[in-house]
């Protein structure tokens, strides 16, 4: 049967994905991708040219040069065409393969022996990963040209000696900027990457590398940890270390400053040829741009031993238990995670994809659904983590842009309309036929369907992120073992479904079988499609719009349901239970819309604060200061430091379930707000996912919201109290007493 089939494939894709996922992760650093080489010609030409790697292609709409010589311009130049592709980041563009040269012309009136390029690029991998910008500052030598007849004197001089010596001259000597070839990027706001490309026959010496910032910053760099050499007996030097082909080491940045600055790093190295012939010392300087940074962290120091925190321990328990002992606490784990809003919103949609084959659904047809809805929303869940581990990027905060919400939003009420008898969703019949071969499948594609909803509400509709997804992320991240970490989450995945998947049969098992029954079922159910669309709105809508969407919901299905008409006599005890059900849906519904009137955004409490005399602040959250960069977040630590308050910043954003429920039953709560008292309580808006966002997270090496991190008066993080994920009062509380 085609949902074995599925099933089958979701488990082969699984330990299929590892092998794909190892090649992403080998991927070149862009300086071996991408190797650019730019030797000047003359005092009016420069050529630049870049090695491709195979399965590397660069975009030439995104070559920029400049020049930053005041001296110096650039004539006007044409980038060579290039293949036409069709790119799934940017359509169709034209794009360089294997090599690309180019000569760029010089206006250098004053006949200047040096040019310094400023050269922008960038390139993917064929695999689909895509390398940020790439911004390259060089100096380059302008050689003098040589006159008609000096020229003709050098060549017939170098003929001459290469007919004496054919051997000696047999290949020329690579310029100095082609055979040693420097890059440096910014790994982090306090790292700086450097390497250098030393071409084949070509070595440098370590004890002539040199690695300075320029000293009109107070910003400097930390003593570089060099790694151990290749023994060479030198002519020249005796016997030293050298270093072959490629030399690549971080070096740690000591800031003096939190605010972005821009430095310049200078590189000063000396290397030879196998042949004999050495350079004179070089140097290579690059312009480095350093972000605003949220604290001043040095060369890290011996810190007294500290309680690992929740994700740090399931990540060394990761590394240390067995493959059995993993996957079935990962299995527990997700068992654990069934029960959180993460889960939650999945079961009306299931149980609605079910309720919508009408009285002919079988036991162990609602089953099959309901295992094909898991199983596919358990291989998205790990095959999407496996990749947002891999390359650091929330998949699921991607899937959160208002255009997606809202496009998905319709499609529930799509299924909500044909619940309510307005269609039919079904494909085509000659369509049906040959994607279907047994007689009970021949309705709508239904095992496929199910599938395809499962994997797109794993992503769309209960993104959160929670200790254990965390750490098999972090895991993931650190090892590249994406055979275990993509199993357990895999296995947690499934643990997650299980409840879905006792909903699913016992829903073909108590499901009425045909007639009013059956029609009444699939109108409720229609109004909880509704439900879910409004719910998923309410990410990307005004709070006030979002009530009133919730209190139609509530007064028009009421209506239907007599709330406001008198029952005939005699009446069924089954009409006075769905007239009572219409009532509190009425009055809940007004309740509503006068909250809304009142200026109220929570449609949980409607009526909060109107009550005359009541404690209103004792039922609303925390008010937290909202951050929306790094730069705003250090001026409030420092504010804090300054005042010797402790911090908690909180990571939150709209489409975020559990930050929702943090918000609603736990930052509420009485003694929670007792516990924070003195505290000062930011909070990082993460919503829009934009560049500071990513930065915020990526700074405190978070995957997504929810994510609490707390600070001493000193302005040191408490990094073993992180809470990540969703926690009730009583067990804040106790995180808070214990710091």
């Amino acid at each position: 049967m085609p949902v074995y089939r599925l099933i089958l494939l979701c488990i082969f894709a699984l330990y299929v994905q590892p092998v794909a996922a190892l090649t992403s992760a080998d991927i070149l650093p862009p300086e071996q991708a991408f190797r650019l080489t730019v030797v000047g010609q003359s005092r009016q030409q420069v050529e630049l040219s870049w090695q491709i790697e195979p399965g590397y292609h660069l975009y030439r709409d995104k070559t920029k040069i400049e020049s930053q010589s005041p001296a110096i311009q650039l004539d006007a130049f044409e980038m060579p065409q290039g293949a036409r592709e069709h790119d799934e980041v940017f359509g169709d563009v034209s794009v360089y393969r294997d090599q690309v040269k180019l000569s760029l012309p010089l206006i250098n009136p004053n006949n200047q022996p040096q040019v310094k390029l400023l050269i922008k690029y960038q390139g993917c991998a064929d695999i689909g990963v895509c390398y940020p910008p790439q911004k390259v500052v060089m100096d380059v030598s302008l050689p003098e040209a040589l006159g008609p007849n000096q020229v003709n004197a050098v060549n017939q001089f170098f003929g001459g000696l290469k007919k004496l010596t054919p051997s000696l001259f047999a290949e020329e000597l690579l310029p100095p900027e082609q055979a040693f070839q420097f890059f440096a990027s910014l790994k982090d706001p306090q790292t700086v990457h450097v390497s250098w490309i030393i071409a084949e026959g070509y070595y440098l010496y370590k004890n002539k590398l040199g690695l300075t910032l320029d000293e009109a910053s107070k910003t400097r760099l930390a003593q570089p940890s060099l790694p151990v050499g290749e023994l060479h007996l030198d002519e020249e030097f005796g016997e030293v270390e050298i270093y072959r082909q490629e030399l690549s080491l971080d070096v740690p940045i000591i800031r003096q400053g939190l605010a972005a600055e821009t430095v310049e790093l200078t590189a000063k190295f000396q290397g030879c040829a196998d042949r004999g012939v050495c350079y004179p010392p070089m140097t290579s300087k690059v312009v480095l741009d350093l972000p605003a940074t949220a604290s001043l962290e040095s060369i890290p120091e011996q810190k007294p031993q500290v309680a690992a925190s929740e994700q740090d321990q399931i990540v060394n328990a990761l590394k240390q238990d067995s493959l059995a002992l993993t996957l079935l606490s990962f299995f527990g784990f997700g068992l654990l995670l069934a029960h959180t809003p993460c889960v939650f919103p999945m079961i009306p949609i299931l149980s609605g994809i079910i309720v919508g084959h009408g009285h002919q659904i079988s036991t162990r047809k609602a089953f099959l659904l309901s295992a094909s809805f898991v199983f596919a929303s358990a291989l998205m869940y790990t095959v999407f983590g496996i990749l947002a581990a891999l390359f650091g990027a929330n998949l699921q905060a991607t899937f959160q842009e208002p255009w997606v919400i809202a496009t998905f939003a319709g499609l529930f009420v799509l299924l909500s309309l044909s619940m309510f008898g307005f269609y039919n969703l079904q494909l085509p019949s000659a369509l049906q036929s040959k994607l279907h071969h047994s007689s009970d499948q021949h309705r709508d594609g239904s095992y496929w369907g199910a599938g395809i909803m499962g994997a797109l509400s794993s992503l769309i509709v209960g993104p959160c992120v929670a200790a254990p997804l965390a750490a098999a992320l972090i895991y993931i991240g650190q090892t590249g073992d994406v055979v275990l970490g993509g199993s357990a989450l895999f296995v947690m995945g499934l643990g997650m479904g299980l409840p879905l998947l006792i909903v699913g049969a016992s829903a073909g098992k108590l499901l009425p079988k045909a007639g009013a029954w059956m029609d009444a079922t699939k109108a409720v159910f229609g109004v909880i499609m509704l439900a879910v669309a409004v719910w998923m709105l309410s990410r990307i809508l005004p709070a006030a719009i979002t009530m009133l969407l919730t209190a139609m919901l509530l007064i028009i299905p009421a209506i239907y349901l007599n709330a406001i008409e008198p029952l005939p006599q005699p009446v069924s005890g089954w009409k006075k239970l769905w007239k009572g059900v219409g009532l509190i849906m009425l009055v809940f519904g007004v309740m509503q819309l006068i909250g809304l009137s009142a200026g109220n955004s929570n449609p949980l409490q409607p009526l909060a604060g109107l009550a005359v005399g009541g404690d209103v602040q004792a039922k609303t959250g925390i008010q937290f200061q909202r951050v929306r960069s790094l730069s705003e977040l250090e001026q409030k630590l420092q504010q804090a430091k300054a005042n010797q308050q402790w911090v908690m910043l909180d990571f939150y954003a709209d489409w975020c379930v559990s930050c929702k429920e943090m918000e609603v039953y736990t930052f509420s709560d009485a003694q929670v707000k007792q516990q924070l008292n003195g505290f000062m309580l930011i909070q990082a808006d993460v919503t829009d996912n934009n560049p500071e966002d990513k930065a915020l997270l990526q700074r405190f090496n978070l995957v997504g919201p929810p994510g609490i991190i707390f600070f001493d008066p000193e302005g040191q993080e408490h990094s073993e109290r992180r809470v990540i994920g969703y926690q009730d009062a009583a067990t804040f509380v106790n995180t808070l007493k214990q710091l």
